[in-house]
This record gives C-alpha cells, structure tokens and sequence, in this order.
C-alpha cells in the first residue's frame, strides 16, 4: 500500500492478506468493507476473539468443539458402529454440510502414534465395526489408508473408502487420467 494509506489500514489489509484464498485486491475491498461499517467491524472482531477462546479440537474425534466433547460424539442418535476417518476438522464440516453420513468421525491430522492410540480408543469406546477413509484422493493418503487398516487389523474393523472418480458436470476431457480410470474401476451396474 501506499505510504498516503494509514498504517493501521494497511495492517488490516496485510492482516486479510494473509488468510487463504485471500488475494491482494480482495483484502482490500475487505478492510474498506469493515472500515466504513464500524458495526459490522465490531461484530467480525467480537467473532474471531470468540472463536479464538472458545473453539478447540474434541477431545475425542478432534473435531471442532466448544466443549471437551463434540455435539457429533455426544449425539447418541448417531450410527456409532460407523467411523469415518478425515484429514482435517474443516473435512468433518464440509461432510456435515452434504448430510450424507451420520456417523462419527475421526480427524487424523497427522499420523502419530498418538492419534493411533487415540483412534484405537474411540474406536473400543464405540463399538466401532466399519471405518470409512475420507481422504483427498492421493498417493499419500493411499499409503495413510494402508497404514492405518494394518495397524487397526486387529480390531476385527471393516474398511472402506469414499468412492472416486469423475465429478458431476465435468467432461471428460477434462478428467484427470487416475479419477477416469478409477471411474472405471469402481464403475457400478445398473439395474
């Protein structure tokens, strides 16, 4: 920014700057925004700090969580049996978001094994029978997978994977080689 710019503007801007998938011309619309509505300003920052105190992993699954245990783990309608293992909380959100699952998660973060122990004793805790590996389609979270069912092997678990393959709308021309041919692969019948 300009040295003509306030300070403090430009430390809102670097500040936006600085979150993903926020550019440059957008941090800056964004702290225009927020300077010209002191209200909305106010109740942004009021919001961060709250998140910043009160928001922190589940002590169980490591979702998202305002208290010691999540809404998910202490929700005893949920299928318990059914466990799906994530990478990240923000995958536990996005999966809430479709409604397609009604299980229990498991946020795996990284592979330690403190998080193994962690997993194995969700896993006892629940009575779990089928764990379902949502992970970002890679050779690394193949591996992961691997790893993880050879260490859990046994616990007399079912394992399964999210389906891969093309997504809705897209052409084929426009299809990775690896999602088309698991496509095909995991292609189903019809009836």
């Amino acid at each position: 920014m300009s040295k003509k710019t306030s300070e403090k503007f430009n430390e809102l801007v670097a500040s936006f700057a600085s979150l993903p998938t926020i550019g440059k011309k957008t941090a800056i619309r964004l702290a225009y925004f927020v300077s010209k509505n002191h209200l909305l300003g106010t109740k942004l920052a009021q919001d961060i700090e709250n998140a910043i105190r009160f928001i922190k992993p589940c002590s169980k699954c490591g979702a998202l969580s305002e208290n010691e245990c999540c809404e998910i783990c202490s929700d005893e309608d949920r299928q318990r049996a059914v466990l799906c293992v994530v990478e990240s909380a923000r995958d536990v959100l996005i999966l809430e978001e479709s409604g397609s699952f009604n299980g229990l998660y498991f946020v795996l973060d990284e592979l330690s094994d403190e998080k193994l122990t962690k997993l194995r004793v969700m896993i006892a805790e629940f009575g779990v029978k089928e764990l379902i590996f949502a992970f970002t389609h890679s050779v690394n979270a193949d591996a992961m997978s691997f790893f993880v069912e050879d260490k859990l092997k046994d616990m007399n678990l079912e394992f399964s994977k999210i389906a891969q393959g093309i997504p809705s709308g897209v052409h084929l021309e426009n299809v990775d080689l690896i999602s088309l041919h698991k496509a095909m692969v995991f292609r189903t019948k019809l009836k």
